[in-house]
């Protein structure tokens, strides 16, 4: 394999890992593109002759490349299970808080359209249940609704609306994932309008606490269970949107712990 090419040990990039996928699960029909060249090249993909005559030549994943395909499959299960166990390490913080929990929710934000990576949304702009036409919400023409996925939301166990205090709480396993995050305005604007506290939660060595936007907080995530706070996360005030009432009515929350699990810590 060239040298400039990464191995079955340093990992894949994610074009030609999906490429590789894709001409497995496939009868190996060509793409003749410069991205099937480059995997020719390297050696993880080879031509295969026609069978017969006026047959049509196909590609197929040589043996490096189903070695390398296999690797970045284990690499990538690996990584989902680190992001599984811290996800669980935060939920748990927040039960053992009184919060209520939900994870791996679908919740429609309101972004707009051109806002930069620093801006937060005005606390007074929230759909009521008329919808984003009352005078208080932002103009369809300024913005756009949005999904946003925050590994974990929660929310205070309380009767008073004004006291539910919700928080998102993103995890991140692999530096890679974390900075392309961190590209996207929509996506920290989005959660900002759901949440009046929002977290990254960080596997321990991907990241400095620098490194993340000031707005949000920083854990740390290690690997003996604990979580350790960096840096807190700035609070706001605000009322609960009514469409993400709707979601978490819909929505099965984490059960509550039990008293062993309380004791026990994370």
């Amino acid at each position: 394999m060239p040298a400039d090419h990464p191995s079955p040990a340093t990992g894949l990039p994610r074009a030609w890992r999906l490429r590789l996928r894709a001409v497995y699960r496939s009868a190996g029909w060509p793409y003749q593109d410069p991205l099937e060249v480059e995997l020719l090249a390297a050696g993880l993909l080879e031509r295969t002759h026609p069978a017969h005559p006026g047959g049509a030549e196909c590609v197929r994943l040589s043996d490096q490349g189903v070695a390398a395909l296999a690797a970045a499959t284990h690499a990538h299960r690996q990584s989902r299970d680190e992001h599984e166990r811290i996800v669980r390490q935060v939920a748990r913080a927040m039960q053992r808080d009184g919060r209520i929990v939900w994870r791996g929710l679908s919740l429609r934000a309101w972004v707009e359209a051109d806002a930069p990576p620093a801006a937060l949304p005005p606390p007074d702009i929230q759909p009521t249940l008329a919808g984003i036409e009352s005078a208080q919400a932002p103009s369809r023409a300024s913005g756009h609704w949005r999904i946003a996925r925050p590994d974990v939301y929660s929310i205070r166990h309380t009767t008073a609306a004004a006291y539910l205090h919700p928080v998102a709480h993103e995890v991140k396993a692999r530096r890679a994932d974390l900075l392309s995050d961190l590209r996207q305005a929509c996506k920290a604007e989005s959660y900002h309008w759901l949440a009046g506290q929002c977290w990254y939660a960080l596997r321990e060595g991907i990241a400095e606490p620098e490194e993340i936007p000031e707005r949000y907080g920083v854990l740390l995530a290690r690997e003996d269970g604990r979580l350790l706070t960096l840096r807190h996360a700035s609070a706001r005030a605000m009322e609960l949107p009514f469409a993400v009432w709707m979601a978490l009515a819909k929505a099965a929350p984490e059960p509550p712990l039990d008293d062993d699990a309380l004791a026990l810590g994370p």
